[in-house]
This record gives C-alpha cells, sequence and structure tokens, in this order.
C-alpha cells in the first residue's frame, strides 16, 4: 500500500462523491467518497491524502481546501418558503446553492441564472446571490446563454477591433508585390453547404511525366492580423472558433472570416499556397510553399461534387470546366488514402451526428455520412499540414507542431482487456505499440457488431492530440512531423504556422530568437481553448439532440449496446444519440456486472456490448442532456 499527500483537482460527480486528479498528471486518478470530501466540491483545488493498494484500488481523502474552483455557475433557480435555491445545470457540483430572498434578484422560479458563491458554511449549502436572469428555461437562446457563460466563451469583439478590422482594405496592387500570381489557374472551394467562410481552395494539373500537380491554397491571414495588434490579441485570447447548431462564435471579427480571408467565387483572394509534386504512387517527389493570390472559379459543396462524380447531368455540364480535374482529384485522393492506409494510419469509424435546423425551425439529427468528397478534401489538407511541418522541421526552424502522443500503458491495458472480453483474438504487440497495429484491430473487425464499439473505446484509449513547439509526431495519422496549417480563420496555430513560414520565405533568419517563448506560450492557450470549446460543442450539441428526441417518446428504434454498467446499458441510435436503460427496467430479476466481458447477466439472460437490440424513448431531458430507453423483447 502507498500512501502520499499530494495537491490536486477534484473532479465531481452527480452521486456526491468526487475523483482526485493529482496537479503531477500521473495519470491516475483517485477516488474520494462523499463522506471523504471535507465539504470540497467539484473545481476545488485540495490537499489530499492518496492510498494506492496492491490489489489497484486507488483512493483519497481531503485534508485541506487549498482554493475554491467554481466562483459563479449557471442553474436554474427555484423559490422557496425561507429563500430559493439554484440547482447547477453542471452535475458534477451536485449541491444546490442557497440564495436569500434579499440576493435573488427579482428572479422567478424556473429561470435559468448565473449565481456567483458567497460562502461555504459548514454542514450546509453554499450560499449565494443572483448575478444576472438569462432568460426562461426551455427556450434554446436561454440554454445558448448559460453553456456561452459556462464554458467562458467570448461572443462578442469590442468595438475598437470590430472597427480596426472594417478599416482593412481589400485586395491592392500593392499587394501582390512577391507573390505568386495564380488567378488563371481553375482553382475552387468545397466545403459543407451552410459553410459561411472558405480559407482553402485546392487545384490539380496534370504534368507531362504524368505527375501529379496539386495545390492546396489557404487563406493568408497573417496578412491582415499582425503579431500584437487589436485581432490578433483578440484571436489569441479566443484561439479557435465555437460551433454551435444556429451559431459560429468566430475567432475574427467578421470583416475577415466572411470577407478578406474567405476565398469566395469570382473575387481576388491572397493566400499561401502548398504545391506539391506526387507520382503515379503517391510519393511526394517536390514541394513549393509561396505567397499567392487566387481568383476562385467556383465554390463547390460536398453534395454537388459526390453527385458529380457519380455523373449527375445537370451538375456535370454546369461545371463542365472543372469536371476533368474533380475526377483526377478523387483519383489522386484514393491514391492518397491508400498509401496513408499503408503506413498505418488509423481511420476510426465513430458514429458522428449532424445537426440540422430548417428555416422553420425543426431539428434534424442524422448520421454523418463521409463520402468521397468529404475524403477528397481530408487528404488533401492532411498532405498539405505534413508537407509544411516536414519543411519547417527539416529547415530546423521553430514551428506549433500538432502532437498525437503514443496511448500510455494504462489506457492500453484497459483497452486490450476490453478486446479480450469480446473474444476478439488478436496480437498484442511485444514493446511498443503502433497505429498499424491498432489498423489491424479494426480491419479484422469490420464485419462484426461491435465494429462501433470497438472505433469508440479505441479512440477513448487513445491521448488527446495536443499542440507543442517540440514535434514528437502524430499516432493517429502514422506521421513522423504533422502541424496544422490549413485553417488560419478558425483556428489560432496555423495563423503561427503562416506567419513562421512567411517570415523564413522573406529571408529572416533569426526565428529561433523571434518566437523562443512564444511557441510554448500560445501552443498551451490553444490546447486549452481547444478542449474548452469542444465540451461547449459537445453540450449543445447533446441539447439538441434531446430537442430533436422530445418528438420521438414512445417511438421504437433499432439500437446497440454502447456501454455496459452496474446501473444499466447504454444504448446508441444509428444517428449517435444515446441513451440509459435503467437496470431496473431490465425484465427477469437481478442482473449481474461482469466487468471482464462487458455483460449484464441475471443467468438465463444476458446483454453484451455491441449487441443489437430494439428500444423505446420513455424520457428525455434536453437540459441535462439525458434520454431513457426501455428494451422492447
Amino acid at each position: 500500500m502507498i500512501r502520499k499527500l499530494e495537491e490536486g483537482k477534484l473532479i465531481g460527480n452527480e452521486r456526491g462523491y468526487a475523483f482526485f486528479v493529482p496537479e503531477n498528471k500521473t495519470g491516475v486518478d483517485y477516488f474520494v467518497s462523499h463522506s471523504d470530501l471535507k465539504g470540497a466540491m467539484h473545481g476545488d483545488f485540495v490537499l489530499a491524502e492518496t492510498v494506492q493498494t496492491a490489489e489497484g484500488r486507488n483512493t483519497a481523502r481531503v485534508l485541506k481546501i487549498i482554493k475554491r474552483g467554481i466562483p459563479e455557475l449557471v442553474g436554474t433557480y427555484y423559490s422557496g418558503k425561507r429563500g430559493g435555491i439554484v440547482v447547477p445545470d453542471d452535475n458534477k457540483f451536485f449541491t444546490n446553492v442557497f440564495i436569500p430572498f434579499s440576493k435573488g434578484a427579482r428572479a422567478v422560479s424556473g429561470e435559468k441564472v448565473v449565481c456567483k458563491i458567497l460562502s461555504y458554511p459548514k454542514k450546509q449549502a453554499p450560499e449565494g446571490l443572483i448575478k444576472k436572469v438569462l432568460g426562461k428555461q426551455g427556450d434554446k437562446k436561454t440554454q445558448q446563454k448559460c453553456i456561452e457563460f459556462t464554458y467562458q466563451l467570448q461572443t462578442e469583439f469590442p468595438l475598437s477591433t470590430i472597427e480596426h478590422a472594417k478599416s482593412l482594405k481589400n485586395v491592392t496592387e500593392k499587394d501582390l508585390s512577391g507573390r505568386k500570381d495564380l488567378r488563371t489557374k481553375t482553382i475552387f472551394t468545397i466545403d459543407g453547404e451552410d459553410a459561411r467562410d472558405f480559407d482553402d481552395a485546392v487545384s490539380l494539373e496534370i504534368l507531362p511525366d504524368g505527375n501529379y500537380l496539386l495545390g492546396v491554397h489557404i487563406a493568408d491571414v497573417s496578412h491582415y492580423v499582425r503579431p500584437n495588434d487589436e485581432i490578433d490579441v483578440q484571436a489569441y485570447e479566443r484561439a479557435t472558433s465555437v460551433y454551435f447548431p444556429e451559431k459560429v462564435i468566430p475567432m475574427l471579427p467578421d470583416r475577415l472570416c466572411n470577407d478578406l480571408c474567405s476565398l469566395v467565387e469570382g473575387e481576388d483572394r491572397l493566400t499561401l499556397s502548398c504545391i506539391i509534386t506526387i507520382d503515379k504512387n503517391g510519393k511526394v517527389v517536390d514541394r513549393e510553399i509561396t505567397p499567392s493570390v487566387i481568383n476562385s472559379k467556383a465554390r463547390l459543396t460536398y453534395e454537388k461534387v459526390s453527385l458529380m462524380l457519380d455523373g449527375d447531368e445537370k451538375l456535370c455540364k454546369r461545371y463542365d470546366f472543372l469536371l476533368d480535374d474533380l475526377k483526377k482529384m478523387n483519383d489522386l485522393a484514393i491514391l492518397l488514402g491508400k498509401v496513408r492506409e499503408d503506413k498505418g494510419s488509423i481511420d476510426l469509424d465513430v458514429k458522428e451526428s449532424a445537426i440540422t435546423v430548417d428555416k422553420k425551425g425543426e431539428i434534424r439529427v442524422e448520421r454523418l455520412v463521409r463520402d468521397n468528397s468529404h475524403k477528397l478534401i481530408e487528404e488533401f489538407m492532411i498532405l498539405a499540414n505534413v508537407t509544411v511541418a516536414e519543411y519547417i522541421y527539416f529547415l530546423e526552424q521553430p514551428l506549433i507542431y500538432r502532437n498525437h502522443a503514443h496511448p500510455s500503458e494504462e489506457k492500453l491495458e484497459t483497452f486490450y482487456a476490453f478486446l479480450s472480453g469480446l473474444g476478439v483474438k488478436f496480437k498484442r504487440p511485444k514493446g511498443k505499440v503502433y497505429s498499424k497495429d491498432f489498423q489491424t484491430i479494426l480491419n479484422q473487425t469490420k464485419s462484426t457488431n461491435y465494429f462501433t464499439v470497438i472505433n469508440r473505446v479505441m479512440l477513448r484509449s487513445m491521448q488527446k492530440a495536443y499542440y507543442g513547439e517540440e514535434c514528437i509526431g502524430h499516432f493517429g495519422l502514422s506521421e513522423e512531423r504533422y502541424c496544422h496549417f490549413t485553417s488560419p480563420i478558425r483556428r489560432y496555430p496555423d495563423l503561427v504556422v503562416h506567419r513562421i513560414v512567411k517570415d523564413f520565405i522573406s529571408g529572416e533568419l533569426e526565428l529561433q530568437e523571434k518566437y523562443t517563448g512564444f511557441l510554448e506560450q500560445a501552443s498551451k492557450q490553444s490546447s486549452e481553448k481547444e478542449r474548452n470549446a469542444i465540451e461547449a460543442e459537445r453540450a449543445m450539441d447533446d441539447y439538441y439532440k434531446m430537442l430533436y428526441l422530445y418528438d420521438y417518446i414512445d417511438s421504437e428504434f433499432d439500437a446497440v449496446i454502447s456501454g455496459v454498467t452496474s446501473f444499466g446499458l447504454f444504448a446508441e441510435l444509428d444517428n449517435g444519440i444515446e441513451g440509459l436503460i435503467k437496470i431496473e427496467e431490465l425484465k427477469g430479476g437481478r442482473y449481474k456486472l461482469d466487468k471482464g466481458n462487458f455483460t449484464l447477466s441475471n443467468g438465463k439472460k444476458t446483454y453484451k456490448l455491441g449487441q443489437e437490440i430494439k428500444i423505446k424513448v420513455k424520457y428525455v431531458c434536453a437540459e441535462n442532456a439525458k434520454a431513457e430507453f426501455t428494451i422492447i423483447d
């Protein structure tokens, strides 16, 4: 048994217990029972005694609260006889907040509010005041405000920043100096139907020797956003755009992301082009990275491209001037995909949901389809990112890399145990695991009904990708060097990469001195903001999924068991919506969990991970993003 005194953060659970995460980030979380919290709550920074037993049980008890973690929170206000309470939206904060009548700010029962916590009386609920009323419970705009506040998203730009953006000029002759003029080339964009900003365009030529000449042309945001100017300060703070079903919170002001830096059809636009020569085997044999100017010849969508590749007569006639290029692009994308697959790149098939809202406000949730048109752009962008990373790496210049580390031993053990529990036979690698090993597992389980579940668990077993100035490679893509270059409108690291590339091209030699220190700060900031944005987007998507599911209460669906726990089963619909089947809903007596085999069984009936079932939607709560199902025998 190993005992330690450690400082760290608490992650609460709605059932009243928490997990202690040490500050040294050992990868081990410690269970803290409610009685051992000593009044500490979700988000608090504490001193704790941790205990690791020989059997692998990790527990902790709080000794001292060093700093409270959540000074303000969002929740629903309810009035009572002696005062009101705020029920936090974040169920990790498992205690209600008491609001005296004098501090209720005239909030009405059922309204969503921002609550400031004033004190933490011993053995009593925290006491607070209503700082702001956000709106009525159940309203979409109110829920959006709640999520924006919870994740501290900056939704507005200062007026001075907007005015500065408006003062920026359209492309002038002076701007063209030193740029490669590609305006006569057949260059076009391919994006989603509802896309508003277009920061990447593509082109393709076949050279006399049969090689491909691929052009990936990216909006030159760095021409307009200079280091430490007003717009750059705001972009650094945000670090990423945030996408909700009915709203985008942009990293850059509208004048840039939807005008000057958007590669709209028929307009001259400044770009940074990555022009890559690829042989018939898919090998990169040459590359040129250069400032350029383009004039997009068409604004295509994924749907249009798919139809054209399938031979849609009307669209093929309309875009006959680029149809041949498009077909050759598809051939090249297939070739590049095969090269990546041979290297061991992992192509996960995780069910993702496409959420759309029509003009009438009707919500649709469908399974996101990745067809050849999506894969075409994906392959070209990946290749451009790899090419730029290698270009700067071998020049021994500084850069922000996109890193993806190998899975930890602990997560690997859990994943391998999961596969064994499913009865999957696999060759366990000796020593270091490689992406090719994961790819092999996916290939041999592709025809099984638990393939989707394996994809999800495999994803969870991997580390999270992050930004860093040190190049460690990208495990998932099986690349030794990788960066983000292709989306400077919506990602700050891409903007920094553009600046470094342009600085080197222009002959600046002191890049190490110029960027040392800053790259570390920008990498950390961008990684943290990216994780925060992902969580906010997931929270908003889950809310919309439940709004959609409201209309299907008592409806029946085919589903797959996506999770097995001691308190029930999780089932996933084909469109990616997940719900809980409580253990008491299962007929036939008492069920027991077999962790090793991921099953719930009563001796006669067994439910296992990946099993296909039929369910009925029983209960939906949009604000808590929860759905409950029952099994139809």
